[in-house]
């Protein structure tokens, strides 16, 4: 079987409701804000970037990030759960590095997560991401440099 096709599109009429449908585990649920919060904060957010994730033409997931100066700050990843286990994470977190180091004016990017999410850790990690430890809100912050290309 070969690996889903992931694409990152912006956020439309016709997807906005299968992104606010999409639901994390039970026990997920207080790591991660809801997709419908999101969509909301970005609608005041212009530096935000709502994207959603798609897996051989279905919504599995989403994102969000800014990259409004030389840096870029992912402060929203989430695959659905019935999606989750099959790599659609690590293939999204690909296509979005890519997309802001395409932006050009990027040198470094941050993510933050709870520190209890191990597989979020994981993930980051694996992408080249290195802790810095926690911020004022206890979330652990992670640090990926893009450098010159």
């Amino acid at each position: 079987m070969k690996p889903a096709e992931i694409r990152l599109v912006s956020v439309t009429r016709a997807n906005r409701a299968l992104v606010t449908a999409l639901q994390l585990a039970p026990e997920q649920m207080d790591l991660v804000a809801g997709n419908a919060d999101s969509l909301e904060e970005a609608k005041s957010d212009k530096d935000a970037r709502p994207r959603v994730v798609m897996a051989d033409g279905r919504v599995v997931g989403f994102l969000m990030y800014d990259a409004s100066e030389d840096d870029a700050q992912i402060y929203r990843f989430m695959i659905d759960r019935a999606h989750q286990g099959k790599g659609y994470g690590k293939a999204a977190l690909r296509a979005l590095l890519d997309e802001i180091r395409d932006l050009g004016h990027v040198r470094e990017i941050s993510i933050c997560y709870e520190p209890e999410n191990e597989a979020a850790r994981q993930l980051y990690r694996a992408a080249g991401f290195v802790e810095q430890g926690l911020d004022e809100d206890g979330e652990m912050i992670a640090i990926l440099p893009v450098g010159d290309r």
